[in-house]
């Protein structure tokens, strides 16, 4: 996860260098950064309205280009930045779409029930026509649509009761505006009730509307009294202009920062007294001033602040953010930090996809449940503090230099996604030779193909069906299916057995495991001269190479109890017993309970092959303290019953130690 975010980290200074080389070459052709200041003058007069276009003010009925001129200049200050702006999206002429109401329910959905945005929606009457013409439409989505207004057409023969219950009996235009000036306020509805159907004069009636909510100053005493007062905004933003209303990108501001940030337009248009302004820093008109409790601050100084929706939205987003933009924020950036896996992982195709894929879940997953908890502290009235905090450092540092140089680059990404993917993909190939390189000397992750890779993947996936614990812990478990497919076939005809939790089997190792010797025999060593059997000798060879006495089973798994007590039988002299036949151990020759195991209950019978203990056999114990030939314990273990064939207890699982057993009175000395 660190390397990914150390990479996600390079690639955003990868972009903020790329934008300065930019910058740099557009300076070096042009002799102009994007912050220089343009003179309207030398503007032609299709420019100049594309400008007031993009800042929403009408310019119906000033036929000359003088005119035209004089009102970009109340505006505000023209930026090269802007302009390119503004003209590229007016060349990119690109059809926005409206929504379609299908009734009620979606209207209200929509519509009514959106707090934070404004709709226009054209209504159209049963057997009538639309008030709006086709083309006239499509004009008027498109201007309004930059101005992050919604469009939207009903039509009531797909519900008429609706309609009536409205009173829309003829075509009109219906507006939703915000009611009251809190967040998540009531929406009230406006007909059009104009008789001029062009897109300028309707255009006029709802900037109209949404400039009505804004505050308005129209001489001095009121500034002076406003700016003193303090009331339950932090933020606020002044601005002063010689305008009759505020433009329509501002009046869009105020209703999407609803309760967030409170938008106030002074019109100085007939002051005769600007002493008070000079007095609180407003020196030049027009003049976006923002007002925080840290101190004042001037729009419009810094780089990428142009008079536009776009810059102005991102700036006060930066700087008043609800919870949904740090979530979205979040959201993006642990994505694009996923993503990177893409590259990092190296092998087959499929197998980075696959990576990704599992990397994406894992990572959408924890960022969700980690916004949970969070959601649910800033509902507690304890942390209005910690959040008021948190927002004046937000606001110190995103009024900072760097910050307006972040702002404007988001703005320029997010203007050229072609450019931003074209980079992050090239940033990834660059991680993807570096990774190459360092993982050299592990040829064969790095040169897999798909079909090897597919296989591997299936094999683990056949491991975790047939051994799941034992295959998730790393188990060496070697399986015999791999020799025998009617063992696979056999499970499948018994889907029940699927169901049977299966056990790692590597506590055999640890159980103990002891020979089994009497009193008063012969030696070991007599019996191994004696003997010339070769399957006698490699017993010997397996019983000194662990405890003379008393070991445990990890390396004596591989030997059978016919064979270790066949040949030990043989060494002593005697055969094993015959089915029906009497036993052959001397009824005087007593075993030897010295070299039994404490914790193991005395007996002379395996309880598996029910023959005695005979002289020399290999023995081992469970925890629950019975004794058993170490062929037959292991077979039994081997078959999946993981319990005691006398009593069934777990074999796997220790038990409560009992009270030491008294030595034996007939046990020999040591």
């Amino acid at each position: 996860m660190w390397l990914k975010l150390f990479f996600l980290l390079l690639y955003f200074l990868v972009l903020f260098v790329l934008a300065r080389f930019f910058e740099a070459i557009v300076w070096y052709e042009t002799g102009i950064f994007a912050t220089q200041l343009v003179d309207p003058v030398a503007l032609s007069f299709r420019k100049l309205k594309t400008i007031l276009e993009c800042r929403g003010l009408g310019y119906s009925g000033l036929p000359e280009k003088k005119d035209v001129r004089e009102l970009v200049e109340k505006s505000g200050d023209l930026m090269e930045g802007e302009l390119y702006s503004a003209l590229k999206e007016e060349e990119a002429s690109e059809s926005v779409s409206s929504t379609n109401f299908s009734g009620e329910m979606h209207f209200y959905e929509l519509v009514e029930d959106t707090k934070d945005g404004i709709w226009l929606v054209q209504v159209i009457a049963n057997d009538r026509s639309p008030l709006v013409g086709k083309i006239h439409w499509e004009k008027m989505v498109k201007k309004v649509s930059r101005f992050g207004i919604r469009t939207g057409t009903f039509n009531c023969s797909s519900d008429p009761r609706y309609c009536r219950r409205r009173g829309w009996v003829r075509s009109t235009l219906i507006m939703s505006v915000p009611q009251t000036s809190t967040s998540k306020g009531k929406v009230m509805l406006k007909e059009y009730s104009g008789r001029k159907i062009e897109v300028e004069h309707i255009f006029k009636w709802i900037t109209a509307h949404a400039a009505s909510r804004i505050k308005t100053i129209y001489n001095a005493d009121h500034l002076k009294e406003e700016w003193n007062k303090s009331d339950q905004y932090w933020v606020k933003i002044y601005l002063f202009a010689n305008l009759d209303q505020p433009p329509a990108f501002f009046s869009a501001l105020s209703i999407k920062f609803t309760g967030r940030v409170e938008f106030i337009f002074v019109n100085v248009e007939n002051w005769d007294n600007k002493s008070y302004m000079t007095d609180i820093g407003v020196y030049n008109m027009p003049s976006y001033i923002l007002r925080t409790p840290e101190g004042i601050y001037r729009y419009g100084n810094h780089t990428g602040e142009f008079i536009s929706l776009q810059a102005m939205d991102s700036f006060l987003r930066s700087l008043q953010p609800e919870v949904n933009d740090l979530f979205v924020l979040s959201l993006v950036l642990v994505n694009l930090m996923a993503w990177m896996d893409l590259f990092i992982t190296q092998g087959a195709t499929i197998k980075r996809f696959v990576v990704l894929i599992s990397t994406l879940g894992t990572y959408n997953s924890l960022l969700i449940i980690s916004w949970l908890p969070v959601l649910g502290f800033l509902q507690l009235p304890y942390l209005d503090s910690f959040y008021e905090y948190s927002l004046k450092l937000l606001r110190y540092s995103n009024t900072t230099t760097l910050a307006s140089w972040v702002r404007a680059d988001w703005i320029f990404y997010s203007s050229h996604p072609a450019l931003f993917l074209g980079t992050y993909l090239g940033h990834g190939l660059l991680i993807d030779y570096f990774e190459k390189k360092r993982r050299r000397s592990n040829a064969d992750e790095v040169n897999a193909n798909n079909l090897e890779w597919l296989s591997s993947l299936w094999d683990w996936y056949t491991s975790c069906l047939f051994h799941p614990i034992a295959s998730l812990q790393h188990f060496p478990v070697d399986s015999d299916w791999d020799e025998d497919p009617d063992l696979f076939l056999e499970r499948l005809a018994f889907p029940d057995l699927w169901l049977h939790p299966l056990i790692p089997t590597d506590y055999i190792k640890s159980l103990p495991m002891w020979r089994f010797t009497c009193l008063g025999a012969r030696s070991e060593e007599d019996l191994s001269e004696g003997s010339q059997d070769t399957e006698n000798d490699s017993d010997s060879e397996g019983a000194d190479s662990g405890s003379p006495e008393q070991g445990t089973l990890g390396g004596a798994q591989s030997n059978h109890h016919g064979g270790a007590c066949a040949g030990a039988c043989e060494a002593c002299g005697t055969s094993p017993r015959a089915p029906g036949a009497e036993d052959s151990q001397p009824e005087d020759v007593q075993p030897d309970w010295g070299a039994w195991p404490a914790a193991v209950l005395r007996s002379t019978e395996c309880v598996v092959c029910l023959e005695n203990f005979q002289r020399g056999c290999l023995l081992a114990g469970l925890p629950c303290g019975h004794a058993f030939h170490q062929g037959c314990i292991l077979m039994w273990l081997a078959g999946g019953r993981h319990c005691c064939p006398v009593c069934r207890w777990p074999s796997y699982k220790k038990k409560p130690p009992r009270a030491p057993r008294p030595p034996a009175p007939d046990s020999a000395p040591a």
